[in-house]
Formats: structure tokens, sequence, C-alpha cells
């Protein structure tokens, strides 16, 4: 392959790249299950606090009509995320790799601004849904959650040295504590399930209705995040796939069975959050329940357990926990892969949770507890910024066949996306917009 800048530099994760074995013979079930795992961490960041706040608005103020918008947002991150683990196998670079070997440094070093800009934007979303959950479950302060939340870099080390797997082991125990703590809470509050079938359905009103509308963009536009695309075609490359065309298409399939999987586990959770707000909130006219603190307050009168907003607590704090470890992996490739540093991995990690941590530390203590509902919607704002900027040379990448040979995205899939992309960028714009001018 050609048309690169540059040679392929140091890979993507380095102390993990290709460390998980990958069958050259047996059953394919047993291929596949090598490539089980990075859809989960993928598949966290479409479940952070940001997410939260977004399904509980929607669920507490039009019931189980928005389930649709749920569904079509996570079919428009399946075909993102398939995108970034096909430029992975094709071209051997994650994406902020990729960028630094396509651009000249005028373009790539901007993008590597905004991506870490949007890494912080990102954290900050998550250390304050953990800080909350801290809060309302142990009485924490938010300001000691905060720095609480910092202690991750020390697990993600700990786990990493005992290999890749286990980092991924300890993602997927935790969202089976989310699910677990969302099947009893929707048990709880007895939904009506025959509505829960129709919200998949589209609706008219969702056009017809302007406050459903400007709502459901904010679930699609909060759905896809800018560090998802740089995560993703990074932690694929752990596994040990073989380099002929046909191991690399087999390893491409697998990924994609991965973390399509993984986006349907994660579609089930914001569902639920929906579900539960339709049920508790909608159905008992607490139409305006936005804020994670007040839905929490509500669950225990509304549905009649103390064992509810307990359960609530919990998934919020293994939410915020799972996001903070992704967000600052993804940091590490985006900080690698743009400036091509060569740093110990104990020092990148700790370089790389610092860019992330300071800022969300100052902005909370500036704001304090009144104002965390604001610094999430804030947090989705300059996301949305930078979004265009991480979905457009993805696409625009694996389109090329001189950047990835065989393996360049088919014209529909190209299309496809290039759609996707431009509505996700057009409904980011109109929030951003409607945010500046106070919409």
């Amino acid at each position: 392959m050609t048309n690169w800048r540059r040679e392929r530099g140091e890979p993507s994760l380095a102390d993990v790249h290709r460390s998980v074995a990958v069958a050259r013979h047996g059953s394919v079930w047993r291929r596949l299950a090598a490539f089980l795992g990075p859809g989960y961490l993928v598949a966290v960041g479409y479940m952070d606090p940001g997410n939260w706040a977004t399904s509980l608005a929607g669920g507490a103020r039009f019931g189980y009509a928005l389930l649709f918008i749920a569904l079509l947002s996570n079919i428009m991150a399946i075909v993102l995320q398939h995108l970034c683990a096909r430029m992975a196998v094709a071209t051997g670079r994650d994406l902020a790799q990729a960028c630094r070997d396509a651009y000249p440094r005028a373009v790539a070093w901007p993008l590597w601004l905004l991506a870490e800009i949007a890494i912080c934007a990102t954290d900050l979303a998550e250390v304050i849904g953990t800080a909350i959950g801290l809060n309302l479950l142990f009485g924490i302060p938010l300001e000691i959650g905060v720095l609480v939340t910092a202690l991750d870099v020390f697990l993600i080390l700990w786990l990493q040295n005992k290999g890749f797997r286990w980092i991924e082991a300890f993602i997927i125990t935790l969202l089976g504590v989310i699910a677990v703590c969302f099947l009893v809470q929707i048990a709880m509050a007895d939904p009506v399930w025959g509505e829960v079938i129709r919200g998949f359905a589209p609706t008219t009103r969702i056009l017809t209705n302007p406050d459903m509308l400007y709502l459901s963009l904010g679930i699609i536009g909060a759905t896809v995040m800018p560090h998802n695309l740089y995560l993703h075609s990074g932690i694929v490359q752990t596994r040990a796939f073989g380099e002929t065309p046909a191991e690399r298409r087999q390893a491409m399939t697998f990924a994609t069975i991965d973390s399509t999987v993984a986006l349907m586990f994660a579609l089930t959770i914001n569902a639920s959050i929906l579900i539960l707000a339709a049920a508790a909130f909608n159905g008992t006219g607490n139409t305006e329940v936005v804020e994670l603190e007040k839905a929490h307050m509500l669950l225990s009168p509304l549905l009649g357990s103390a064992l509810a907003p307990t359960l609530f607590a919990v998934a919020l704090i293994c939410c915020g926990l799972n996001s903070t470890v992704t967000a600052t992996m993804a940091g590490q490739i985006v900080m690698e892969g743009f400036l091509d540093i060569r740093l110990p991995p104990w020092l990148r990690r700790l370089v790389t949770r610092l860019v992330a941590i300071v800022p969300a530390a100052a902005v909370t203590l500036a704001y304090g507890e009144s104002g965390t509902a604001k610094l999430l919607i804030l947090s989705q704002v300059i996301l949305s910024l930078q979004l265009p900027f991480a979905i457009i040379p993805l696409v625009a990448i694996t389109a090329s066949k001189a950047k990835m040979g065989e393996l360049a995205a088919p014209r529909w899939l190209t299309a496809t996306a290039a759609l996707i992309a431009a509505i996700i960028v057009a409904l980011n714009v109109k929030l951003v917009l409607d945010f500046a001018l106070g919409a």
C-alpha cells in the first residue's frame, strides 16, 4: 500500500500489541472467541453519564417513543466502529497514527489538539458521573470523588501488566453489574411491555413535535463519541491475527462481530435507562427529570423500595469507572499516535490521565454540586465540536484504495458512512448553535 506520507512507526499500544493469541487452526468459534473483548471496551463509551442524562430526559418526557432514536443511533455507531476495525486490520494503524501519516503536520497537529480536547471533555462527563455516584451511595463530596477517580490509572497499570484480557474481563464484569442493576429496577418499575415494543417503531411525532425532535437530536448527537473511534482502531490490534489477505479479512469480520454484539448490549443498557425513566417518571407525571441526582432521589418513593436508588447509584459508579478507564486508554492512543512519542508505559498513562483529570477537577471545583447538569451538557457540546474532525478522516481514509489496499471500504459502505457522518455532523452543529443562541 502506498500514498502514506511516512512509513508505519511503533505499533498502537506497543506493550500489548498482538499480545492476545489467535489460533491459526481449529474451529471458527475458537478463533472468533479470541476476538471477543475490544467491542465491550468500545461499548462503554455508548453508555456514559452523558448518555444517561439524555435517556433519562427522553423517557421522563416522552415515555417509550424515543426508543426508536436509540436504535437508530446504535445502527449508526455499528457502521462507524466497523470502519475503525477495518482500518486497523488493513493498515496496522490506529486512527491517530493514520491521520499523522496521511496528512501534513499543519493538519495533523490541529487534529491532535482537538482530539485531546475531546478526551478532556469525555473524561469530564465520566469523572462527574462517577463522583455523583460516589456522592449518592456513600455521601462522598464531589470534590473528593473527582480525586478518587484519578486512581484508575493505577488500576489500568496493574491489570495491563497481567495481560490485556484482564482489562477486558474487568470491563465486562462491571457491565454485567450495570445490566443486573437495571434489570432489577425495571422489574420493580413494571413497564408496559406492549408500549416498549411499539417504542422501537418509527413515529411521525418525532418530526412534528419540536421538543421531541430536539431531544432526539441530543440522543443521536451524544451517541457517537470521538474517543471511541481512536480507541477501537487501537485495541483491535491487540489480537495476533495473521498477515495473509484471508487472515486479515477474517480478523476484520470477527472484530466487527465483536463490536456489533457489544454495541447491541450497549443499546440494551441505554434502552433500559429510557424504559426505567418512562415507567417510573413519565407514568407518574414526573416529566422534568433530567438530572442524575433528581432521578436517584425519586426512585425510592416512586418504586416503593430503598433498593432501587442504591442500584441506580451502583450502576452509575460502575459506568463512570468503566468510562474513565477506556477514556484514559483512548488518551494514550491519541497522544502516542499523533505525536509518535517514546515514553515508558507507566509514564505515558500517568501523563495521559493528568491531561484529562486536571481540567475535570478544576471545572468541578469551580462549578460545585449545583452545576453538574450544566457540566454534562457542556462536555457534550465540546464533543460535538470535535466530532467532525474524527469521523471525516475515518471515512476518507477507509475509502482510499491507495491506503487500505484490497480492504478499502466498498462504495456502498463509504456512501452509507458518509451519509451517517453528514447526519451526525449536521445534528451536532444544530445542537451547538442552539446552545450558543440559548435556544
